[in-house]
């Protein structure tokens, strides 16, 4: 197989070709057909998330097909497509995965971090975390709804039933939710960078009713704002436009410094709220969500060898919607 392999923070990824692994117990083989590249693969890449496993093979929202089973593994099929998501596996005895909170389970495994992930051919997953999909529609358009729309799903939620939502950040996973909100009857405002006029025309004509750059107020007061740019200075902006009651979500797993903020910013029963992971649970409801409700991704895609390159676009802010890569098919 081939893979994009990580071996020290911040260097490029290397090119390399290593045996085929071998799934284990309760394990499953997946012939990847596309992989996305999601922000949290940045923040790994660049040192940003401590303690990678290392060599690494990056990439947690991987969509191919099952091409070997392990011993005791039920209801996959060979040659059944599947993605797998940022949740690699889970305890299942600590007091969060039995509470039904698997999301900040104790002792997690995380793909693409603590496991090897979808820069490659090939990849093992746990089986009871790949979520079968549907051959309708292309692997590559697929692929950001793995991440970027499973995490834009949990963040949606924990915004409630917000009528008028401000979107920070306007990329991966904001094109795909403010399409969902959309879809629920919800009113988006979506903020960019500022000046960054590329960006608020592409969430307009994903049917934003406003669009502007993170230092403008929006036209009315927000019922709730979901922040997905990893900008710690977005968490003051975004509570001086949310309405007494309402909730600021931070959706990323990593973002710089909050800077300090009068108390009043905070009062009359506003709420900070981050968003952790997700569960099997958000998975099914959502990709059944995202295929009912025909959910379009925004992608450019790029070859495997070029995930450097994907993730250079990234980080400077040059992707309209989602990277994605594709490995050669052998």
């Amino acid at each position: 197989m081939l893979g994009m392999v990580q071996h020290q923070n911040g260097a490029p990824l290397v090119l390399e070709e290593m045996p085929d692994p071998i799934p284990g117990p309760g394990e499953i083989r997946v012939w990847v057909e596309a992989c996305g590249v999601c922000r949290t693969d940045l923040h790994i890449v660049d040192g940003e998330l401590p303690n990678p496993k290392l060599p690494l093979i990056p990439g947690h929202e991987i969509v191919g097909r099952v091409d070997l089973l392990g011993p005791n593994v039920s209801g996959l099929n060979l040659g059944g497509r599947v993605g797998i998501p940022w949740l690699g596996s889970t305890c299942g005895v600590c007091g969060y995965c039995v509470g039904n909170r698997e999301n900040l389970c104790d002792r997690p495994t995380f793909t693409g971090y603590t496991r090897d992930g979808g820069y490659a051919t090939r990849a093992i997953a746990d089986a009871r975390y790949a979520f079968p999909l549907s051959d309708d529609a292309a692997a590559a358009a697929l692929a950001p709804l793995l991440c970027a729309g499973l995490i834009g799903w949990r963040s949606l939620r924990l915004a409630g039933n917000a009528k008028i939502l401000g979107l920070y950040g306007f990329g991966a996973a904001a094109h795909i939710i403010a399409q969902a909100a959309r879809i629920q009857g919800r009113r988006v405002f979506a903020f960019t960078r500022p000046g960054d006029k590329s960006s608020q025309a592409f969430a307009l004509r994903l049917g934003a009713s406003w669009a502007g750059g993170s230092d403008e107020r929006p036209p009315a007061p927000l019922d709730a704002a979901i922040i997905y740019a990893p900008v710690g200075a977005l968490v003051p902006a975004a509570l001086t436009s949310v309405r007494k009651g309402g909730a600021v979500v931070c959706a990323g797993i990593h973002m710089s410094d909050i800077p300090s903020f009068p108390y009043r910013l905070l009062w009359q029963e506003r709420q900070i709220i981050s968003v952790a992971n997700l569960t099997r649970r958000d998975g099914i409801e959502f990709l059944d969500f995202a295929s009912k409700a025909h959910i379009e991704t925004h992608i450019k895609t790029y070859p495997l060898f070029e995930a450097n390159s994907a993730l250079a676009d990234l980080r400077a802010g040059r992707l309209e919607g989602a990277a994605v890569l594709l490995p050669p098919q052998d």
